[in-house]
C-alpha cells in the first residue's frame, strides 16, 4: 500500500484509465441525471472503484464525489477524499480526448495531494502542498504573463460576457477545455495563461486542479479574490480565477462580482 497520500493517488488513477478506456473504445450506456446532466456506465464504474480502492487504504478519509450520493458525515472527518470520476462526462461521450480523472486529498478545507489524469492522452499531473506539481514526472511552472492584453485565458464564452467586466470584457485570448480539472492543470503548466469560470463550481470538479495550478505558481481564488476552502456542507465554491499574480489581479479588479 503506498505510504504516501499521492503516490495513492497516482496508482488510483491510472487504473481508472484503464477501466474508463474500455468504455471509451466500447459501450458506455447513458442516461440523465435528476439535473440534467449525462452519467454514464464509465463513471459509476470508475466511482465504484475509486471509492472502494481509496477508502479501503485509507478508511478513516472521509469521500465526496460527483457519483456518489452525499454523506454527511465527512464534514466531521478532517481529512477526505474528493473525487470526480470522469471530468468532462459531454467530452468522454462525444469521443473526444479531452476528459480526466480528477482526485484530491483534503485536509481541514484545504488540498494536500492531487491529481488530474487525461488517459486518452496519457498525461497525469500531479502536486502536493509545497512540493510543486509535475507532469508525467516532469516538473511544472506557470506563465509569466502580467497584462491582460493578449493573455491566453481557458473560459466558457459567458464568462467573457461585457456584462462582467468593468469596461467590457478584457482583451485576452479565449480558449476552452472541457474539463475544469484539465484548465487549472494547463495553467499549472504554463500553456495557457490562467483559467476563469464565473459560475459555482462544484468542489469535485477544482480541488486537485486548484493544487496543480497553485504549486505551478498561479495564484488561484474564488471569482471574489477569497481562497478556496474544501468540504463544505453545500461543496461548491463561488468561481474560480487562476492565473499568474499579476494577471490575476488585473483580472480580479476588473471584474464585476454579482451572483450568476
Amino acid at each position: 500500500m503506498p505510504a504516501h497520500d499521492l503516490d495513492l493517488l497516482t496508482d488510483a488513477a491510472r487504473a481508472a484509465g484503464d477501466i474508463a478506456r474500455g468504455f471509451f473504445e466500447g459501450a458506455n450506456r447513458v442516461w440523465d441525471k435528476a439535473d440534467g446532466g449525462p452519467v454514464g456506465e464509465a463513471d459509476i464504474a470508475v466511482d465504484t472503484y475509486l471509492r472502494e480502492t481509496l477508502t479501503a487504504a485509507r478508511p478513516d478519509y472521509g469521500w465526496l464525489s460527483e457519483e456518489t450520493e452525499d454523506d454527511p458525515a465527512r464534514l466531521s472527518a478532517r481529512r477526505l477524499f474528493v473525487v470526480d470520476p470522469i471530468d468532462g462526462t459531454r467530452a468522454f461521450i462525444a469521443g473526444e480526448a479531452t476528459w480526466s480523472h480528477s482526485i484530491a486529498v483534503v485536509e481541514d478545507g484545504v488540498v494536500k495531494a492531487g491529481v488530474v489524469y487525461l488517459p486518452i492522452k496519457d498525461r497525469l499531473f500531479s502536486a502536493r502542498l509545497g512540493h510543486g506539481a509535475e507532469l508525467n514526472g516532469r516538473p511544472l511552472a506557470a506563465s509569466a504573463a502580467t497584462r491582460e492584453t493578449g493573455a491566453r485565458i481557458l473560459a466558457a464564452r459567458p464568462a467573457l460576457d461585457d456584462s462582467h467586466w468593468a469596461g467590457g470584457a478584457p482583451p485576452v485570448h479565449r480558449h476552452f477545455r472541457p474539463s475544469l480539472a484539465y484548465r487549472l492543470s494547463l495553467v499549472g503548466e504554463g500553456r495557457f495563461d490562467g483559467m476563469l469560470t464565473l459560475r459555482d463550481a462544484w468542489e469535485w470538479d477544482i480541488a486537485a486542479g486548484s493544487l496543480i495550478a497553485a504549486e505551478g505558481g498561479a495564484e488561484v481564488t474564488d471569482r471574489t479574490g477569497a481562497a478556496l476552502r474544501f468540504n463544505n456542507r453545500h461543496p461548491v465554491t463561488p468561481g474560480v480565477i487562476a492565473a499568474p499574480h499579476a494577471l490575476h489581479a488585473a483580472l480580479l479588479e476588473r471584474l464585476l462580482v454579482r451572483p450568476l
